[in-house]
């Protein structure tokens, strides 16, 4: 899988660009703030519909547009077909294949697979649980779409049931009696996606877990793949070594934890049970010990660490039958020459790589095929 060509209109900093593409590798190349990172950003999100860069749509859209567009020629199996979002500032976003209009835009997800690397991976290690749920979430719904219906489903319903627990908790009376009823549809609503999720992201850890240990014996400096480990902590199940748990046994876990926190919940006002509160666990060898990455590792440990958790997506997509389309944006940067080579070592086989630098002596050799410029919005191929 690649993309052949690529389209934008008013997206990001673009009024309007079109970038002839290729399989193998293509670096743009450009000082910061040119429009570079726009280009791959925009691929990116054919294939999640979000940026990895920004939570909003918001951003994307050209200031003073009413709407952004991005189009692109993707090539799978010898055969073309034209994937196309519109991005359209505080109302729905429309999405099309082969300019037939879909009747979801969430229909779009997974039609086109990538892996990012960016300087904002260190969020894995560093950052909240949030940023891990959505890690996990993302390659989730890329091995599944369908999956990103069951989330959206999810968030709805957390939302729905988060008003009604701050309502709840203020009612007296036959009023609060009504309320809690109310609850209850919603704990069912909750425990019945919840589990789904819960049950995906346990197998999806299960499946991780080998990849994740072979890439970081290859980016870490003396390190075989027992030194990293990934667990998921669940806020209603312990870690199983044998036995994924079903998805209805899931959902009777999360009914009874509901019950057991109910009071929590009434004082508070938010849901404090399911997949929402969750976390995927990193954790390295020191020694004999085992020890949680963040706060105990180094920045060099810590970025080795996130960039297995990239390889271990990718080599997982690609188990799958498929290559994802690999993004490098900016990353090269922030390694040091050891780990810059054998990153590039490891990915220059994909069947397609985009990289972005701020300048050509950041893109490894073994990296090299098409190159272009980009300077103030202008996109011009090096011959």
């Amino acid at each position: 899988m690649y993309v052949s060509h690529l389209s934008l209109h008013d997206f990001r900093s673009y009024r309007s660009v079109d970038v002839p593409l290729e399989a193998g590798v293509t670096a743009f190349v450009g000082r910061n703030g040119q429009g570079k990172t726009n280009l791959v950003e925009a691929i990116d999100y054919l294939s999640r519909l979000q940026s990895h860069r920004v939570a909003t749509d918001a951003p994307l859209v050209r200031a003073g547009a009413d709407q952004a567009v991005v189009r692109a020629a993707v090539v799978r199996d010898g055969r073309t077909a034209t994937l196309e979002v519109e991005i359209n500032a505080g109302r729905a976003n429309k999405a099309r294949i082969n300019r037939s209009p879909l009747p979801r835009t969430r229909d779009l997800v997974g039609l086109v697979r990538t892996v990012v690397f960016s300087p904002e991976d260190l969020t894995l290690v560093k950052g909240d649980p949030s940023d891990r749920r959505r890690f996990l979430d993302d390659l989730m719904i890329l091995r599944s779409p369908r999956l990103a219906g069951v989330r959206s489903d999810y968030d709805r319903v957390l939302k729905q049931r988060n008003s009604l627990l701050k309502t709840a908790g203020l009612a007296r009376g036959s009023a609060r009696e009504g309320a809690l009823a109310t609850l209850s549809v919603w704990d069912d609503h909750l425990a019945t996606i919840g589990a789904e999720i819960l049950a995906q992201r346990l197998a999806l850890v299960e499946a991780l877990k080998p990849y994740v240990g072979k890439a970081y014996e290859t980016v870490a400096r003396g390190a075989t793949r027992d030194d990293a480990e990934i667990t998921y902590k669940s806020s209603v199940v312990e870690p199983v070594e044998t036995i994924t748990p079903t998805v209805e046994s899931l959902r009777e876990l999360i009914l009874a934890e509901l019950a057991r926190r109910q009071k929590d919940e009434l004082d508070r006002g938010i849901s404090l049970v399911g997949p929402h509160r969750d976390d995927l666990l990193l954790h390295i060898s020191a020694g004999s010990e085992r020890l949680p990455v963040k706060g105990y590792a180094s920045h060099g440990e810590s970025w080795s660490f996130a960039l297995a958790l990239r390889l271990a997506a990718y080599d997982l997509l690609r188990a799958d039958g498929d290559d994802p389309i690999l993004i490098l944006d900016d990353v090269f940067a922030e390694l040091d020459s050891q780990r810059r080579r054998q990153l590039a070592e490891l990915v220059a086989d994909a069947e397609q790589v985009l990289v972005t630098a701020a300048v050509p002596e950041d893109v490894p050799a073994v990296l090299a095929g098409a190159r272009y410029q980009v300077s103030a919005g202008e996109v011009t191929r090096d011959e």
